[in-house]
Formats: C-alpha cells, structure tokens, sequence
C-alpha cells in the first residue's frame, strides 16, 4: 500500500509512504525538506510510529535539508525511542549526508548507506519486538 502526500508540489518535496509485508514503514523523500515541508513530514513519520512495529526514512531522492527537516527528524526519533520502536535513515547522500553529520544527527538516528540495509535492520529489530 502507498500514500503519497504533497504531489500537488512535487518539485519542493514529494512523500511517499509505504508498508512492506512485514509491516515496516517506509518514507520516501524526493526532492527538498524545507520549513514548507517539514510539517507533512513530521505528521507522516508520526503516524508511521503508531501504526509499524519500524520505521525507514528513505533519503535517497533528497536534494536539500534544513533545520526544519532536521527538527521533523529529531521529533520523530524521540517519539520512536518513547515507542520502543526503531526508526532510521537510508541512503542519505552528498549534502544531505553533510548537514546530518555537521549537527550530530548521524550519531543520534541509526543510518545505512542504502534503503536495502535499513530494511533488513529494521525487519530484525521488529522481528524481536523491538
């Protein structure tokens, strides 16, 4: 099942979320995390966390951050840790990579290099009831 959110202005930042058979959220990014976006995507990982035992934030098609998508990312994380439940970042590249690592985010959110290995880390965290 997919959800994608904000296809009305897919050049700024288009959401996409889905439920793999095991039930791990996965939300997709493409485009920029901006202070215009930030709030739909902090809305879509929170309800992400109600509903999956996991949760992927795919940042493969991301193109630009700010501290708005950082703030969205941090929220999350600390709902997940409140849950017991895992959330991580896949596939985050070039500047992207740089603002995470320059602001601490790399050390504070488990991150993978690609979408593949976050899911199967998550499968087995949630695999364990984790």
């Amino acid at each position: 099942m997919a959800e994608t959110e904000g296809a009305e202005m897919p050049e700024r930042l288009l959401i996409t979320r889905t439920t793999t058979g095991d039930r791990v959220c996965v939300v997709a990014l493409a485009g920029e995390v901006d202070i215009d976006g930030s709030a739909r995507l902090r809305e879509s990982l929170l309800a992400c966390l109600e509903t999956a035992p996991a949760t992927v934030v795919d940042l493969g098609e991301v193109t630009f951050m700010d501290s708005s998508g950082i703030n969205a990312l941090i929220t999350a994380h600390q709902a997940a840790e409140s849950a017991g439940k895992p959330l991580c970042l896949a596939a985050p590249r070039g500047a992207v990579l740089r603002v995470l690592q320059l602001v601490g985010v790399d050390a504070l959110i488990p991150w993978h290099a690609g979408l593949d290995e976050a899911l199967a880390q998550s499968r087995t965290f949630g695999a364990s009831g984790g």
